[in-house]
């Protein structure tokens, strides 16, 4: 029988339970991906970690995720997912690459000093919407800056109803309120670039230091890759908090809901221009040509809506195509494996 004591401090919820059938539930024993590595996962069933390895059949899985298991070693199905993190995966690769599961808020952290970029802070909004995640922006390196009330600012007027906080990552007292969001069984995941300051804030939250850190570059303020895989960490409180490595390269790809749900209010003035497929360049009766010539509409955040809008659209084209292209090839293999056994069988 599966102990729901132990799997709810791992972040089990009645979303998870409700897909097991009565067979599932007394037979096998859910476990969640703590750590993924190339060829074997480690798991948490509750009451052991184990280290599955990862078969050419095994499920394509993300940190986060749960999984069924019919033997320590063996993974019966994996569960429907509450959420999903993904992106194009950096470089030239033609393939989606899964970021994080079955999170309930995400942290964006971004550092108050030559870093700071708003256009950043939608890419990753645009990430955290469509995954339908409560985002949190977390400004770090509060003690670094003079005043971070105009940082602020800047970014409460991305939506007013964003959540935004400035905090010292080293300082326990400052981080405290960020508690309001790591509930017992609550799964946060940190996202941010490199020298953000997402380890540290790890290691505070945890009250241990257990990721390594870096001091940033003083020439351009950024930062080097510290975290070099993804891990789920439990905190003291029965939070759960995941951080992952920096990514100075984030391509939206399938990403047009949390792109519009991040430009909301240039996406209700796209509703009243006058053509339904107008590109609020040249077009006539354009609400957002019109909004930015009246001074009612920030020009940077037009110009960053539609490059995200054409980058995920051109992404998610191009994962089509290679999708459409393997099930093309894989169906070529089994045709020509079920021919060499008839030939054979004769």
């Amino acid at each position: 029988m599966i102990d729901h004591d132990s799997l709810q401090e791992l972040g089990w919820q009645p979303f998870f339970s409700t897909q097991l059938s009565q067979e599932e539930a007394e037979t096998l024993q859910p476990a969640r991906v703590i750590e993924q590595h190339r060829c074997d996962a480690e798991v948490d069933n509750g009451e052991e970690r184990l280290l599955i390895p990862l078969l050419y059949s095994s499920p394509k899985m993300a940190v986060g995720d749960w999984v069924l298991l019919s033997a320590p070693d063996k993974i019966s199905r994996l569960l429907d997912r509450k959420s999903l993190f993904t992106r194009k995966a950096a470089g030239t690769k033609i393939a989606p690459q899964l970021i994080a599961s079955n999170v309930d808020v995400c942290f964006i952290v971004c550092s108050l000093n030559a870093d700071f970029n708003l256009n950043r802070i939608e890419r990753y909004l645009s990430l955290a919407h469509e995954a339908r995640v409560e985002p949190v922006i977390v400004l770090s390196k509060a003690d670094l800056c003079d005043d971070p009330a105009p940082f602020i600012d800047e970014v409460q007027k991305l939506d007013p109803a964003l959540a935004v906080e400035a905090v010292n990552c080293l300082d326990e007292e400052s981080t405290r309120h960020l508690s309001t969001w790591c509930k017992p069984g609550t799964t946060v995941v940190l996202m941010g670039s490199s020298g953000s300051g997402k380890s540290t804030l790890t290691n505070t939250l945890l009250e241990e230091e257990i990721q390594d850190t870096w001091e940033i570059r003083e020439n351009d303020a950024k930062g080097r890759h510290t975290t070099s895989r993804r891990t789920l960490f439990p905190m003291p409180n029965g939070a759960l908090i995941l951080d992952t490595p920096g990514m100075r390269e984030l391509q939206l790809a399938d990403c047009a809901d949390g792109v519009n749900a991040t430009f909301a209010d240039i996406e209700a003035l796209s509703l009243e221009c006058k053509f339904t497929n107008c590109g609020h360049t040249n077009e006539p009766g354009c609400a957002v040509r019109h909004a930015l010539e009246h001074g009612e509409v920030d020009p940077r955040r037009v110009t960053n809506f539609q490059k995200l809008l054409k980058e995920q659209a051109h992404n998610r084209a191009t994962l089509y195509e290679r999708r459409s292209h393997d099930k093309s090839l894989g169906k070529t293999y089994r045709r020509a494996q079920e021919e060499a056994r008839l030939k054979k069988s004769r």
